[in-house]
């Protein structure tokens, strides 16, 4: 059986998509399902953020399957806003659910992460979504959202690695600079525009240096014996 792809590789595969982006047009449109999403994924990304860190390892498996089931909520609200605007205009009102798809690729990749420490790909987040991963099939996940939302994992990843110190976890640290040495990898590959995405790309070296300092002070103070783990805990 052949090695699980890393983040790098699950990052060439998403560049072989990027250059299909279609120009996105402004818009008002309102409708009320776009906004119980995001209230639904500002209290839910709370609870996702405390599901590792400040809980035992041990609890983690249940988080994760208390948060798996919050995606019901989010498939059913997805079903009511196709129903809101033609299937050929996505894009022209792209910007008013933007925000909270980037949010739900985050949550859906966190929990993946807390599961299996993979990066989730992009067909697998529009399945937990309920949406589709193929333009041509109607409403489906944007690659910039996607790439936007494995961003934002990072960040909480780095937060996570000073929090799992904090609760005695020594090893998860070393484990989380692994895979996001390799996300870091996979994005350096990608030739992107300068907009939004770029500017958070370009936040994501500080996270890297901030997994790194977390990782440096654990081995000089001698609290990591063991050999550094790769992603998907191999050694």
């Amino acid at each position: 059986m052949g090695q699980p792809p890393t983040p790098r590789h699950q990052l060439c595969h998403a560049a072989g998509c990027f250059g299909s982006l279609c120009t996105k047009h402004e818009a008002v449109f309102s409708m009320a399902s776009p906004l119980a999403v995001v209230a639904f994924t500002q209290l839910w990304g709370r609870e996702a953020s405390r599901a590792s860190g400040q809980q035992s390892p041990e609890r983690v498996p249940k988080k994760c399957q208390k948060a798996r089931e919050h995606f019901g909520t989010v498939r059913t609200q997805m079903e009511s806003l196709k129903t809101k605007f033609p299937a050929d205009q996505y894009y022209r009102f792209h910007e008013h659910w933007r925000f909270v798809l980037q949010r739900l690729v985050f949550l859906a990749a966190f929990v993946v992460y807390l599961e299996s420490e993979t990066l989730v790909t992009r067909e697998a987040v529009a399945e937990i979504l309920g949406i589709e991963a193929d333009r041509e099939r109607g409403f489906h996940l944007d690659i910039e959202d996607y790439l936007s939302g494995v961003l934002t994992l990072a960040s909480e990843l780095a937060r996570l690695a000073v929090n799992s110190v904090t609760a005695g976890d020594y090893s998860r640290p070393l484990r989380i600079a692994a895979f996001i040495s390799e996300l870091d990898s996979g994005f350096r590959l990608l030739n992107l525009k300068n907009d939004s995405l770029r500017k958070r790309y370009d936040g994501l070296k500080y996270d890297v240096k901030k997994i790194e300092e977390v990782v440096y002070d654990l081995s000089i103070r001698g609290l990591t014996k063991e050999a550094p783990v790769g992603v998907g805990g191999e050694k």
